[in-house]
């Protein structure tokens, strides 16, 4: 079996993407963050010392999404055409479900930018809500589906 992100020599190298055609590229990705009656309530009513959760955490999502280069070792930088970060709350489970979506016109995917948007909007409202309750959970991080490239189309 060959490896794609290793050399003849055992030595690691970012794929070379030269060849491939520039296609219109598309993923989204989601995931969940569970919370307490209280920190849902101090989210819902902007109540939370560090400010707006949601607001702060879509922002650190999309910025997020512009930086997976440099987090994630072998990934391309890439030249988003669009990042989008959204929440979906849900009161009554104390549940936040959080969606990226990302758009490139190039030679390599952006589902890592998609799943690392959501990771790190999630990660975000962990991190303005713990001195009210460290029992989040976040959860259930995947991608829901992409489009374009030699792979073609995927669904979850």
């Amino acid at each position: 079996m060959d490896f794609t992100h290793f050399d003849e020599q055992g030595n690691a190298r970012m794929v070379d993407v030269s060849e491939k055609d520039v296609t219109r590229r598309v993923a989204q990705a989601e995931g969940t963050i569970a919370v307490s009656a209280e920190v849902m309530e101090a989210i819902t009513s902007h109540t939370v010392k560090k400010g707006d959760v949601l607001t702060v955490a879509q922002v650190a999502g999309i910025a997020a999404t512009k930086r997976t280069a440099d987090l994630i070792p072998m990934c391309h930088p890439l030249a988003l055409n669009n990042s989008e970060v959204t929440f979906e709350v849900n009161e009554e489970k104390g549940e936040i479900r959080a969606t990226c979506r990302t758009v490139t016109d190039g030679k390599t995917g952006v589902e890592m930018e998609a799943l690392t948007g959501v990771s790190t909007a999630l990660l975000t409202i962990y991190d303005m809500c713990k001195a009210i309750d460290k029992r989040m959970v976040i959860r259930d991080i995947h991608l829901v589906a992409k489009s374009g490239g030699r792979s073609g189309d995927f669904r979850f």
